[in-house]
């Protein structure tokens, strides 16, 4: 038996357990989205932030909420409109009359797992503010810089930019997101379950009438898993090695998005290190303490493909962006 043949060490079982529990819990709300629960694994136990792209009604929010009950974490909610401004975020300086000296307000942004629902429906100015507290865990309200809580983690969901009311992100945030998933239709036995769950959902009485129940209304709020785990978790991502042909493999896809003839921007460093940090979690999720050339592979479209430009001649050619990546990938792997 080579070494990696071998079962993952002993220390992680406790840590693999934590992670299937909440698999598992999640999985008893959102039905057929096994992938997009791992990536937000991964965003949790990396301190990256994920961005869920997709039509309205493929359960994004509900698949949030549902992560945020499954951990004891703090949870804020905020519902990016046209008219939002970014002291709605980040907070704001007001004048207490009484003393006639200022306080400070902070605003949603100061949690542990903030959800920024519908993301590109607010206009460029206040998805910048959110730029600062992204990259540096920080804000800064008036003249006052100010820590976020650790951990702290964006998990933002947004509808294709081709639906009406939409603004396409700044390339500068959208790098700034380790993963970026697109989030396609169930298949017909999934959303089959989907209807049946629904059916079984009935109705809440509140006073003298009733209101019928949503999935919302069926996430469990008990029996969370615990802030310590979690953070153990976090510490055994980085015991899990990395062999230096991976990140030789790693460089190479990146460095191939900058030279590629059909591309007019490349993956920035970061695109590299949410590499090999996303690959990190998966192995750990999937009961190993090494990663292999499959989690780069499968992390390779979530990681790359918001990070690149088509050039003019490649779109009117007919290209898009995961033909040139699949190309990149197919390279790399001979």
């Amino acid at each position: 038996m080579t070494a990696q043949d071998a079962p993952a060490t002993a220390r992680f079982t406790e840590t693999r357990e934590f992670l299937a529990q909440i698999r598992n819990r999640v999985n008893k709300t959102v039905v057929g989205q096994e992938v997009v629960i791992e990536r937000a694994l991964i965003a949790m136990l990396t301190s990256g932030h994920l961005l869920l792209q997709g039509v309205p009604g493929l359960a994004k929010t509900l698949l949030v909420a549902a992560v945020s009950k499954a951990i004891d974490l703090q949870f804020s909610r905020i519902q990016f409109t046209i008219d939002l401004l970014p002291s709605d975020i980040l907070g704001s300086e007001i004048l207490d009359q009484k003393t006639n000296e200022f306080r400070t307000h902070k605003g949603p942004i100061f949690t542990n797992l903030l959800l920024a629902d519908e993301i590109n429906r607010a206009a460029p100015k206040v998805q910048s503010a959110l730029l600062e507290a992204m990259q540096e865990r920080r804000v800064t309200i008036g003249n006052e810089n100010y820590a976020l809580p650790a951990p702290f983690l964006v998990i933002a969901t947004q509808n294709p930019v081709e639906q009406a009311g939409t603004f396409e992100l700044p390339e500068a945030q959208l790098d700034r997101f380790m993963l970026l998933h697109r989030l396609e239709y169930l298949e017909p036995e999934d959303e089959k379950e989907v209807l049946r769950r629904n059916m079984k959902l009935g109705v809440r009485r509140e006073g003298k009438g009733a209101v019928a129940r949503t999935e919302f209304d069926a996430i469990e709020d008990t029996m969370r898993g615990s802030t310590e785990k979690l953070v153990q978790a976090m510490e055994d991502v980085q015991e899990v090695h990395v062999s230096e042909a991976f990140l030789e493999h790693t460089i190479e896809i990146v460095n191939r998005t900058r030279n590629h003839p059909k591309l007019e921007l490349g993956c920035s460093p970061r695109a590299g290190i949410s590499l090999v940090k996303a690959s990190r979690a998966r192995a750990l999720i999937h009961g190993r303490d090494y990663v292999l050339p499959e989690d780069l592979f499968a992390l390779a479209e979530d990681v790359v493909l918001h990070r690149i430009r088509l050039t003019y001649e490649a779109i009117a050619e007919g290209f898009t962006g995961p033909q040139v990546l699949q190309e990149i990938l197919s390279e790399t792997a001979q």
